[in-house]
């Protein structure tokens, strides 16, 4: 892996600690020397003249002269004393100055040792040696700084990608990637041509130079091209969109040119590039109408990209969920070559992708993998990995030995709707409320022909909802008729139809319900054409400038009249399904009450034991549903 050439380097406090820790290092170095220089310590020292006595009196039998100054003398009872010199004097002359005749003098045992010189020179020197060793550090530091910052400034143009190759290379496969059949058959042909591209070459088939992964967010595009590096055994160079751009202009630029020169020199190769739209946003939608800097990276990547020598065998992988906002420069034949869908997965796709985040996971026995699929609609593969690390998570917490359909289940509905919160105190009134309008929307779901069925009901307080009702389809469908998008309106009100006909008063309950319901009918009147006074149009269109938030900005098409006919319609939709709602509780009345009921002692109930309720009450015998709309 290569080092980053901007990485944080060791700043003002790391030099102060490492100065003092040579400066103690030298202190103890100079303790040291001036026990060797000194030698061995002796604690009974007497003058010259008491040296002399002991002398005469017969008592002294060896002297050792040390370091020309020092007197060691050894007596006939085997202490030691010790008496000091001039330099100057020998210890002949000393002896005779101190009055002791020569024949005692003859007598001694005399020893002259020269000490320890090379410890006394090195002492003497250490004064000078330590401010010059201390001084050549610091100098030694100041240009280590200045060329780690010539190296940051000369490095500041390179491109941050982090490469895998050899044993770095990522170990993904096509088998660790499920759900994406398609999109594997596209990208297997790029696999086969990082292979053997003389295959292709030979039939004069042109080099593709990029493949754009197009998708929502956690279908997989990253992995897929993990994927596609591991299948091809080929250095994987990684990057993200927003690192190729500085506030220094030409930066980008410089780190695009980096970039392309080193997967050059490792071809074949796998040029990465997450979250393209960063970089590859459509040019000239600047507010001032600027070459910003930008604009200069992604020119930059256009040039590398359509400047490839032939027979050059790297291969520029992209992934995006904005690709409307991306320059057509870049999505034109010659630069990005393929365009590979990853959308959310089918129930198929769900089970496989079960299938491989659970492998080596300890599942229960009533874990039914294929149920699992088909309760989770619209999740991506992202959610799936979630799900079953939240089961798994779940499972560990309650000292379970593996991860049971109950653990599943309880994770999906933590994604879906969020931590449960028991902790949170309802008032009894409340409580009665939450579950009149919970069961108001099961039952009203329960007799629509189009609406999905009802898999759970609950009062407990979930994020920020006081309860929820929890209704899911059969099947995947593509397609949403008008019928579909009513009983959808009429089921969302019927929380709201419910807290009326049993309390007679409304709350706030409802407030995410009407947005909800609103939504609908506005799409269903302006983009879907499901108006019969409006006839087949859309009204409004989505334009606008991409830097000011295209998405954010509508159009108006239509006149003020046409406005008013939409709000009228609108209303008309909403009225009709509320009234709608009433008359299926009206006409059900002892079913609600029975829900309501069973959720206050229980405070859930799932799918199996709303349909026995649903069973068993007794047919009212009450005008219809539609018939009481019509009256």
């Amino acid at each position: 892996m290569d080092k980053n050439p901007n990485e944080p380097q060791h700043s003002g406090p790391m030099i102060s600690s490492r100065l003092w820790i040579f400066l103690g290092l030298g202190l103890l170095l100079m303790l040291g020397l001036q026990f060797l220089a000194s030698g061995t310590s002796v604690s009974n020292e007497v003058s010259l003249s008491q040296l002399a006595d002991a002398i005469k009196s017969g008592s002294v039998t060896r002297l050792v002269v040390r370091a020309e100054t020092d007197i060691l003398a050894e007596l006939r009872d085997g202490s030691v004393i010790a008496s000091r010199k001039e330099r100057a004097s020998s210890i002949y002359e000393t002896l005779h100055g101190m009055g002791i005749p020569d024949e005692r003098i003859q007598s001694l045992d005399i020893a002259i040792q020269s000490g320890d010189t090379f410890g006394s020179l090195l002492l003497s020197l250490i004064p000078l040696l330590l401010p010059t060793a201390l001084l050549a550090f610091l100098v030694w530091r100041m240009a280590r700084t200045v060329r780690l910052g010539q190296d940051q400034t000369l490095g500041f143009g390179r491109s941050r990608a982090r490469v895998a190759r050899d044993m770095e290379r990522p170990t993904v496969t096509f088998n660790d990637v499920a759900g994406a059949d398609e999109a594997k058959q596209e990208l297997q042909e790029i696999v086969e041509f990082l292979r053997e591209p003389d295959k292709f070459i030979q039939l004069g088939a042109r080099i593709p130079k990029g493949v754009l992964m197009v998708g929502p967010p956690g279908t997989g595009k990253t992995l897929m091209a993990r994927a596609v590096a591991g299948e091809a055994g080929v250095p994987f160079f990684s990057i993200s969109g927003s690192e190729f751009v500085e506030m220094f202009v030409g930066v980008g630029a410089s780190r695009v040119r980096d970039l392309f020169d080193r997967a050059k020199k490792e071809a074949p190769a796998i040029v990465f590039v997450d979250e393209i739209d960063a970089v590859g946003r459509q040019r000239g939608t600047g507010l001032g109408g600027g070459h910003d800097e930008r604009e200069q990276t992604l020119n930059q990547i256009l040039t590398e990209m359509d400047g490839f020598e032939t027979g050059t065998n790297v291969i520029v992988m992209a992934a995006t969920n904005r690709p409307d906002v991306l320059d057509p420069a870049l999505l034109r034949p010659g630069r990005f070559d393929r365009k590979v869908m990853l959308d959310r997965p089918d129930v198929k796709g769900r089970e496989a992708i079960l299938r491989v985040h659970t492998k080596g996971k300890p599942l229960a026995s009533d874990v039914d993998l294929d149920a699992l699929a088909r309760l989770t609609p619209g999740f991506a593969g992202a959610d799936i990995e979630n799900l079953v690390n939240e089961a798994a998570i779940l499972a560990a917490r309650r000292n379970k030995r593996t991860i049971g359909m109950r653990e599943f289940q309880e994770a999906m509905e933590r994604i879906i709707a969020g931590p449960e919160r028991r902790s949170r105190v309802i008032q009894p009134k409340e409580r009665e409320i939450v579950a009149y309008h919970e069961a108001g929307h099961a039952v009203v779901m329960h007799f629509l022909p189009e609406a999905d069925p009802v898999h759970k009901i609950t009062i407990i307080p979930r994020g920020q909802a006081g309860g929820y009702t929890m209704s899911l389809p059969e099947e995947d469908s593509m397609l949403v008729s008008r019928e579909k998008f009513e009983d959808q309106i009429t089921g969302l009100l019927g929380g709201r139809a419910a807290e009326e006909i049993t309390f007679n008063r409304i709350t706030t309950g409802a407030a995410n319900d009407l947005e909800r319901a609103t939504q609908i009918a506005r799409a269903m009147v302006t983009r879907y054409g499901m108006s019969e006074k409006l006839g087949l149009r859309t009204f409004g269109e989505q334009t606008g400038s991409i830097f000011l938030g295209r998405d954010l900005m509508e159009q108006r098409n239509y006149s003020e009249e046409a406005a008013v006919q939409i709000d009228q319609e609108v209303r008309r939709i909403l009225d009709h399904a509320y009234l709608r709602a009433k008359a299926i509780l009206q006409e059900h009345r002892d079913r609600l009450i029975q829900v309501s009921q069973t959720l206050l002692e229980r405070e859930t109930i799932d799918r199996e034991e709303f349909e026995r309720i649903m069973r068993s009450s007794p047919e009212p015998a009450t005008v219809s549903a539609e018939a009481a709309v019509a009256s």
